[in-house]
């Protein structure tokens, strides 16, 4: 590291491609390194898998595509990179300084300005030529510092746990549950169509080509509903997880 850090910062994101936080991080780290790349920033992606249809190579490489990273990312399949850093959850980010020094870090989402003013600052230590730009403004309501936002009902594992994925049977074609959030994800894997309905709403229905993240719903605010998903035959659901919302 300390190498890399010789002309400047480097900025490591730890992240997997099907898992809601991962996801929901990445528009700041693109947009970081496409402001900050020719101004002496490195980013650089770590791809630490979550559950075992992501650790395959290939699917990380079409999934970046599908994403539009365009920075480097490492593959981290037998996390030994994760237990390097310490990491505790997904996503996680190390922002590194000249000489190899730890300057900042952050576990989960937001403190997205944080981030970037301590990218900044840094920048300015090693003689950024440039005049940087103002930090990006939120992207979202629930990603302002001062917003107040509702607390997400617990992740939902269909199959007991990380490791095993919920499939429809004959005995059991749907899975129903209730939650209350600003938005419905699922991690799924299998291809094929996925149908689902909130409430006594119509069935609607996704296409599934690759494992990954999908989202099922998104709300203005955080809301409370049940849900319904009928998944295709061979479809494994290894998570429905949520978004917080604004009260």
């Amino acid at each position: 590291m300390a190498e890399l850090t010789a002309n400047g910062p480097v900025l490591v994101h730890f992240f997997d491609f099907a898992q809601l936080n991962s996801v929901r991080a990445l528009p700041y780290v693109r947009a970081w390194h496409e402001r900050y790349g020719e101004r002496g920033l490195t980013v650089l992606g770590v791809h630490s898998p979550r559950w075992p249809p992501t650790r395959e190579r290939a699917e990380v490489a079409a999934a970046l595509e599908r994403l539009e990273v365009l920075h480097p990312v490492a593959v981290d399949s037998d996390y030994a990179i994760w237990a390097d850093y310490g990491c505790e959850g997904w996503p996680s980010l190390f922002l590194w300084g000249r000489g190899g020094a730890l300057r900042w870090f952050h576990f989960g989402e937001g403190e997205y300005r944080s981030t970037e003013e301590e990218v900044q600052g840094l920048l300015r230590e090693a003689g950024a030529q440039r005049e940087l730009p103002e930090p990006l403004e939120p992207l979202r309501a629930t990603d302002a510092p001062d917003a107040r936002v509702a607390a997400p009902s617990p992740e939902i594992f269909p199959g007991g746990s990380v490791t095993e994925p919920w499939q429809a049977s004959e005995q059991d074609p749907a899975l129903e549950l209730e939650y209350a959030a600003g938005g419905a994800h699922v991690t799924v894997s299998g291809e094929g169509e996925l149908r689902f309905a909130l409430d006594d709403r119509p069935e609607r229905a996704i296409q599934v080509a690759a494992p990954g993240l999908y989202e099922l719903a998104s709300h203005e605010r955080h809301e409370a509903h049940s849900l319904r998903l009928h998944p295709a035959a061979g479809q494994d659901i290894y998570s429905v997880s949520f978004a917080p919302g604004m009260p």
